[in-house]
This record gives structure tokens, sequence and C-alpha cells, in this order.
């Protein structure tokens, strides 16, 4: 678009006056949000707040005893829950590190809410567990995609185990009855 005004400025007088104009409203276009880069250590140390910070207020929601959070909102009145991903999606920092760290956790949240349904907060406590020691293993020289490999295969290796371990319908209907009817009434009636 500029050049383009450009080759209309060289032909006329006239011209050269709405080239000046596109360019000025160019020029206001071309300053765009400054971004905050921090690299190495620094960085990681900030988004370890941004996560603690925000697992630090989704965990006092964990469990059957777990405690309300109350949620202030801009519009209508304070929101009260004891779940985690509600509690983590409302958490915004001043510092946008912090909030990078924030968002992963975000993720983790919400892929469990949308797959489970529920454990969330024990998700965000994990997640900040792994976050931590992959922290300070970094720190301590470990290479970071060595690391990445680990995490995986553990999460592989736990993942398959329970499926292995289980036991299959067939089996639990002679061993309890009473369970195995009432799980399965609990199954219809979701």
């Amino acid at each position: 678009m500029y050049r383009f005004a450009a080759k209309l400025a060289s032909k006329s007088r006239v011209a050269r006056s709405s080239t000046q104009q596109i360019g000025s409203r160019l020029n206001w276009s071309r300053n765009y949000a400054a971004k905050d880069i921090k690299f190495g250590v620094e960085a990681r140390g900030l988004m370890l707040q941004g996560v603690e910070q925000l697992a630090d207020a989704v965990k006092v929601t964990m469990g059957p005893k777990g405690r309300n959070v109350v949620i202030e909102q801009s519009w209508g009145a304070p929101k009260v829950t004891k779940d985690g991903v509600t509690v983590a999606k409302s958490i915004e920092f001043k510092d946008k590190i912090k909030n990078v760290g924030a968002s992963l956790v975000k993720q983790v949240a919400n892929a469990t809410n949308d797959a489970a349904g529920d454990g969330t907060t024990c998700a965000t406590v994990l997640t900040r567990a792994i976050f931590a020691e992959g922290c300070k293993s970094v720190a301590a020289g470990m290479n970071a995609m060595d690391l990445r490999r680990g995490i995986t295969m553990a999460v592989r290796c736990c993942c398959n185990k329970p499926e292995k371990q289980s036991t299959h319908d067939k089996h639990i209907r002679g061993d309890c009855p009473g369970w195995y009817n009432l799980c399965k009434w609990r199954k219809g009636n979701r």
C-alpha cells in the first residue's frame, strides 16, 4: 500500500498530499505493543512465581474438605466457588512473564476439566510440583530436552499401568455383586 501511494505521489501534486496522509496513517500502525523478553534463570524464575501463586490460590479447593474461594467480578456479586479450574481462569498477573507460567497451569486445568470434568485442583498441584522440580533440574545443569523426554516416558508408564492392573466387568460380578450393581446404577444415572 505504501509503495502504491509513493507511485501516485510521483505522478501528481494532489497525490502527494494524499501520500503524506497515507504515510501518517502508516506511521501509527508501526508502533506495536512492546514485548518483554527474558531468558534463562530470570525467565524460569518469573514463570515459576506465576505457577506457584496460581497453584497456591487453587490448592485450597482440594478434596472434600477444600475451602471456598471468593472471586471478585467486574459485574454483579462476587462469585463463590470450590472449582479449581474456575479459580485458575480468574487469575491474571500484571507481570507478563508470570502470566505465561500461569497460562501453562490454566491449560492443564482446562484439559483436565474437558477430559474428566473433575480433578483440576489435583492436576494444578501436580503441574506445580513437576514444573518446580524441572526448574531445579535445569538450573543444576540437566538438558531441558532430556528432562522433557523423561517426563513424557513417566507419563506413558503411569497412564498404561492402571489399564494393565484393572479387572474387567466379568470378574467383578462374581466377587461383589452389590458393588457391581451400585456402580452400574450410578453409571447409568449420570
